[in-house]
């Protein structure tokens, strides 16, 4: 009998657990790197970018942001921005992520380029961010 090697490539990508007896369930886990150039929509279907990076607060081992890249063309111009995680909502069938808004909300966020972070270890600058979005903020 032949011992078939386990192809985690296509559940990553997916999203979508192919074979076991948990086969297809919901997906609740994803590498890093499955979701890192992974697309934004909205929920009209507009593009919003893709997902740059994860800020993941060290303490607890959230994903606390996605910095989304927004506006680039070929990785050029553009502007990033720290979003809730929790604002970001998984279309496992479409392989992207949506996000419940419009370009006019991207284009009117406080943002950064990718020469410019801003002090990542700041905590008031993410509670400002959850300001913005309307979201809880975590204790640190």
């Amino acid at each position: 009998m032949a011992i078939l090697e386990k192809n985690y490539e296509i559940d990553n990508r997916t999203g979508l657990n192919h074979e076991g007896p948990d086969a297809n369930i919901p997906v609740r886990r994803l590498t890093a790197t499955s979701i890192i150039g992974d697309r934004v929509e909205n929920g009209e279907g507009e593009d919003l970018g893709k997902i740059d990076n994860l800020m993941v607060n060290l303490s607890n081992g959230r994903i606390e942001y996605a910095v989304i890249d927004f506006g680039s063309f070929l990785g050029i111009g553009g502007k990033l921005f720290a979003v809730p995680f929790a604002e970001l909502h998984l279309d496992p069938g479409r392989e992207l992520f949506i996000l419940k808004r419009d370009k006019s909300y991207l284009k009117s966020v406080p943002g950064f380029d990718k020469s410019h972070w801003p002090d990542t270890n700041d905590h008031s600058y993410f509670n400002d961010v959850n300001t913005y979005w309307g979201t809880p903020s975590y204790p640190l």
